[in-house]
């Protein structure tokens, strides 16, 4: 299937700006980053409330936002998502994501938590992942303090997002019982070498050299990058993991890792609901006001939510 005209439009912006993803400074990366958001946010729900708390976390305390909506109202006990945003472990924060937020906590109609965890390359692999699991351990624990219902709690995120849900949800399967994972095209093997990666390699928006450069910023150690935590497709097991939503985009230098972790997680008996978007780009689901597929992979995050939430 040949790419969306939607997501041609982007591609073509991105070529004209000059491949942003493949600059040596991370800091410019970050900058440009940020300053699409204006450009891919959506119109955003009404919700009950939006809260800004801190958490402790390993290096310090981590800054959350609560995206509480309206079935919420007067502190009303909600389902929730612990959610992680993508950038490839170096780029995006709270703000990068907000639209995102908002829209799933509606449709879902839970509290979503966003976790601003730490970023590479001046806080390196496992520091993410370590936070990202603290910050999810912490929202258990103060599930009353947060009107949170303890017993419904999920996991997710895009990308490098993708990534850490899927890691926490390895590292906490005999711990808390999640109800789902919903990875938006994840980064899930950084060692791998696939088709994707080559037939996806330039002219989509993440280019596999961007890639490269990302995942050498987070694990510099090339030794480190086969540990599951890092690379949750190569844990010795995956069975007991909370069930996923796994979305993936044809066109996408993850696309090929993604499935296979999708086929991987359902031999080993976990539920497994794979939507693939055959002419669609990486971080299509962040593009909604300019790709209306994004929106529809909202919708189906939500609409996934909440099946899983269901008591």
């Amino acid at each position: 299937m040949p790419l969306h005209p939607q997501a041609q439009t982007i591609v073509d912006a991105a070529q004209t700006a000059g491949a942003p993803f493949e600059l040596d400074d991370y800091r410019a990366i970050r900058a440009g980053y940020r300053a699409t958001t204006a450009l891919y946010r959506h119109p955003s729900p009404t919700l009950d409330s939006v809260a800004n708390v801190m958490a402790p976390g390993p290096g310090g305390n981590l800054a959350l936002r609560l995206y509480r909506p309206s079935a919420g109202a007067g502190g009303r006990r909600l389902p929730g998502l612990v959610f992680f945003h993508g950038g490839g472990w170096v780029v995006g924060d709270l703000e990068t994501h907000d639209h995102v937020c908002r829209y799933v906590a509606a449709g879902a109609g839970a509290v979503v938590i966003a976790v601003d965890y730490r970023l590479a390359p001046e806080q390196c692999f496992p520091a993410a992942f370590d936070d990202a699991l603290a910050a999810t351990r912490w929202i258990a624990g103060q599930a009353d303090e947060l009107a949170l219902d303890p017993l419904r709690l999920a996991v997710g995120g895009d990308s490098a997002g993708g990534n850490l849900a899927a890691a926490v949800a390895l590292a906490l399967r005999n711990e808390l019982a999640l109800r789902l994972q919903v990875l938006l095209y994840p980064a899930v093997d950084l060692i791998a070498d696939n088709a994707s990666l080559r037939d996806n390699a330039r002219g989509y928006l993440l280019t596999t050299a961007a890639m490269a450069q990302f995942i050498e910023w987070y694990v510099p150690d090339p030794a480190a990058r086969s540990d599951w935590r890092a690379s949750p497709l190569h844990a010795t097991s995956h069975a007991g993991v909370a069930p996923a939503f796994i979305v993936t985009a044809g066109y996408d230098p993850l696309r090929d890792e993604a499935i296979a972790y999708a086929a991987l997680l359902t031999e080993a008996g976990v539920d497994v609901e794979h939507r693939h978007y055959p002419d669609m780009i990486h971080g299509f689901a962040r593009m909604g006001g300019r790709i209306d597929a994004g929106i529809a992979a909202l919708d189906h995050s939500a609409a996934a939510l909440r099946r899983a939430f269901t008591p």
